[in-house]
C-alpha cells in the first residue's frame, strides 16, 4: 500500500475519516477540500499532502477518490476546469463515493473511458460512525477488472463491498438503500410516540423489540437518541433530501411507485421549514410531537 500514491476529494463528514484510513494504511495521500483549512487540519492529523485545485491532487495518482455532496459538487471537481478529468493518469482508477444519480455515474465512467483510465461508483452506507470505524457498506458499479483493483484499498474503511453491475449500478443501489431507510425510520418514530402515548417506557419497548422481527440499524442505534430529542449528530436532513429526490426521479424514468418514499420526503420537506435541515433524519419524531 504505501507504493500507492492516491488524491482523495472531499473531506467533509464521510471524506475526512475516509481518506484518513487510506493514509493510515500507508499510502501516500493527497487531499483537496473546498475549505482549504479543513483539508490543511486533515493533512496535520494524518501526515498527508494538499492541493490548491483537484486537478493538482489528481496529478500522478494512481488511485483518486471522490467524495462530495451532489451531482453538481461532483462534476465540478472531476469535469471542472480544476477538475480531475485535467489530470487523471492512464489506467488510474477514479473512485466515487458521492451519493449521486446513475446518469453522472454513466457520465464519468464515459470520461474516463476516453483518457483510458477506469471509474467505478462507490456510493457508500453506515454513516459518520460506520466511516470512522471503518465499518461502511460500499456497493459498485463498473467493470469487474476496475472492482478488483479498488477492493483491496476499500476494505479499508469497509465491512463489505459488491460489485452491483455496470457503471451506475451503485448508485441505483444507494438508491433502494435510501427507500428502505426512509420508511424504517418514519416507522421508529412512529413507534416511539405511540409507545410515549401508551404510557409505556420508550426506552425498555426499543431495548427489548429490537431483538425480534422489529430490529434494524435504525431502532438500534437512533431509539434513544430520539428518545432524548437528540439531534445534532449523523445524517442531516438536507442530504436525505437530496437523495430521496433523486430516488423519486429515478422511479419515475423506470415506472416505479414509492408513496411512502415521496411521504417521508414530505415530512422531511417540513422539516427543513421547522429549520431543522442539518438535524439528523430521525429528527421525524420532532415533527411528530409538534403535530400533537
Amino acid at each position: 500500500m504505501s507504493q500507492i500514491n492516491a488524491a482523495f476529494i472531499g473531506l467533509g463528514t464521510m471524506g475526512y475519516p475516509m481518506a484518513g484510513h487510506l493514509a493510515e494504511a500507508g499510502l501516500s495521500v493527497t487531499v483537496y477540500n473546498r475549505t482549504a483549512s479543513r483539508a490543511r487540519q486533515w493533512a496535520r492529523d494524518y501526515r498527508g499532502r494538499t492541493a490548491d485545485t483537484p486537478a493538482e491532487a489528481a496529478a500522478g495518482a494512481a488511485m483518486v477518490f471522490v467524495c462530495v455532496g451532489n451531482d453538481d459538487d461532483l462534476r465540478q471537481v472531476t469535469l471542472g476546469p480544476d477538475g480531475v478529468l485535467k489530470t487523471l493518469s492512464e489506467r488510474a482508477l477514479l473512485v466515487d463515493h458521492t451519493t449521486a444519480s446513475a446518469a453522472v455515474a454513466r457520465e464519468l465512467d464515459a470520461a474516463c473511458r476516453d483518457r483510458q483510465a477506469d471509474f467505478i461508483d462507490a456510493p457508500v452506507s453506515g454513516g459518520q460512525q460506520g466511516a470512522e470505524n471503518g465499518q461502511l457498506s460500499i456497493m459498485c458499479g463498473g467493470d469487474d477488472a476496475a472492482y478488483q483493483r479498488a477492493v483491496p484499498v476499500l476494505d479499508h474503511y469497509a465491512k463489505a463491498v459488491n460489485l452491483m453491475g455496470p457503471a451506475g449500478s451503485g448508485q441505483l443501489t444507494k438508491m433502494v438503500n435510501q427507500i428502505c431507510v426512509a420508511g424504517l425510520v418514519e416507522a421508529l418514530a412512529e413507534g416511539v410516540a405511540f409507545a410515549r402515548n401508551a404510557g409505556l417506557d420508550a426506552g425498555k419497548v426499543f431495548e427489548t423489540i429490537q431483538h425480534g422481527a422489529a430490529g434494524s440499524w435504525q431502532m438500534t442505534h437512533r431509539h434513544q437518541t430520539m428518545i432524548d430529542d437528540q439531534y445534532e449528530h449523523g445524517f442531516a436532513v438536507d442530504w436525505m433530501r437530496k437523495d430521496l429526490d433523486i430516488c423519486l426521479a429515478e422511479a419515475a424514468r423506470n415506472g416505479t411507485l414509492l408513496p411512502v418514499t415521496a411521504q417521508v420526503n414530505d415530512f422531511y420537506r417540513e422539516i427543513q421549514a421547522m429549520g431543522g435541515g442539518r438535524w439528523d433524519t430521525s429528527a421525524l419524531l420532532r415533527r411528530l410531537q409538534k403535530s400533537e
